[in-house]
């Protein structure tokens, strides 16, 4: 498995600003190889490198480890789709090798515009125990007036353990995560945040004066700090429980769903703000990471299905905190009873299916 490692660099006045013009003149040589490739067709990183390589060299300067990352970022950049030209922000950030960086105890050696410059970073134990095991490109980055590296690091996985039971998940908004346990871990307070933030941010630009532009860009990623907090906290919490329980995970596939929901306009920032799809990563690898399976199972009818009969009926919803079977009148938390039915529809898998990121059979 590879995991980011993240550090901050500490670079004196001198290296800070080398930094930042290194990174602006490789983007802009970036924005010249994308702007050929896309007036060309061109866009194999070896068809560039054939095609440009010589230019790119002469015209910014570079040393040839630098050109060749130059046009495998671009190549990288149109994988996604040939069908829109790519352009690169000034700052953006710019992948390194083990050629053009190396990596010391509390430091790098990193190239720049002025030649190599030996600059210390700092980084929690965590990263330190990931860097041992560092491999391959890392990525300088700069993000609010900070440099970064994120450093790529292979770590081992254990073999999937054979299990019989799995913890059904019940992901939300007002509850962000239900497990068939029958803990929940509320969304009360991450959505108390982002209403407020969304509030302060319209007063904000509402004024359009120069502080209140500085107080947004102070505050525009504390939103995203915290959520991102609580995500990795939900995700120890569900695979610490699965782990002394012996079971799997099951959570539902919901790819797609924000195409296939329509929510009312006042919900609408609530919904597209909704971070499930980042809180399943962060199961997923630290799943991987105990030899906990994952399956994902169909999400359809999950929460109308009563588990006790079988009646599948809307009807059986009867609100966002209840559930009441219409055919035996069984009654549960609605999230819990979802959480049951996801679970119960992962265990009727074959059991050959062991394994991370299976799908499961939507049938009970």
């Amino acid at each position: 498995m590879k995991l980011t490692a993240k550090v901050k660099l500490q670079p004196n006045k001198e290296q800070y600003q080398t930094l930042l013009e290194t990174l602006k003149r490789a983007n802009t040589a970036c924005n010249y190889v994308s702007d050929v490739a896309w007036q060309e067709q061109v866009f194999t990183a070896f068809s560039l490198h054939k095609t440009l390589y010589y230019a790119v060299k002469e015209r910014f300067g570079f040393t040839a480890q630098i050109v060749v990352r130059v046009l495998g970022k671009v190549a990288d950049a149109y994988k996604l789709d040939k069908k829109t030209q790519r352009f690169f922000k000034p700052h953006g950030a710019f992948p390194y090798d083990d050629r053009i960086l190396r990596w010391y105890a509390n430091e790098v050696s990193i190239w720049t515009l002025s030649g190599r410059q030996r600059i210390p970073f700092v980084a929690g134990e965590r990263q330190l125990e990931l860097l041992q095991n560092q491999r391959g490109e890392s990525e300088l980055a700069f993000v609010d007036g900070s440099f970064y590296l994120f450093a790529t690091c292979e770590v081992t996985e254990p073999d999937p353990r054979d299990v019989s039971e799995y913890l059904g998940i019940d992901l939300g908004i007002v509850n962000i995560a239900v497990d068939s346990m029958g803990t929940t871990y509320t969304g009360n307070k991450l959505n108390a945040l982002r209403k407020r933030q969304a509030k302060l941010r319209a007063k904000l630009q509402s004024k359009n004066t120069k502080s209140a532009k500085r107080l947004l860009k102070k505050r525009r990623r504390k939103e995203m700090r915290m959520a991102n907090d609580i995500n990795h906290s939900i995700s120890k919490k569900i695979v610490e429980m699965a782990q002394r329980h012996f079971q799997g995970i099951a959570l539902e596939n919901l790819t797609g769903i924000r195409e296939r929901i329509t929510v009312r306009k006042s919900q609408r920032r609530q919904h597209s703000s909704w971070a499930f799809a980042d809180l399943r990563a962060k199961i997923d690898y630290k799943a991987a990471l105990n030899g906990i399976p994952i399956l994902f199972v169909d999400p359809r009818n999950t929460s109308r299905t009563c588990p006790i009969c079988g009646c599948i009926d809307k009807r059986n919803r009867q609100s966002q905190n209840s559930f009441l079977c219409i055919g035996c009148g069984y009654s549960a938390p609605a999230d819990f009873n979802a959480a049951c039915n996801i679970a119960r529809r992962a265990a009727v898998v074959q059991p050959n299916a062991v394994g991370y990121g299976l799908t499961a059979s939507p049938r009970l």
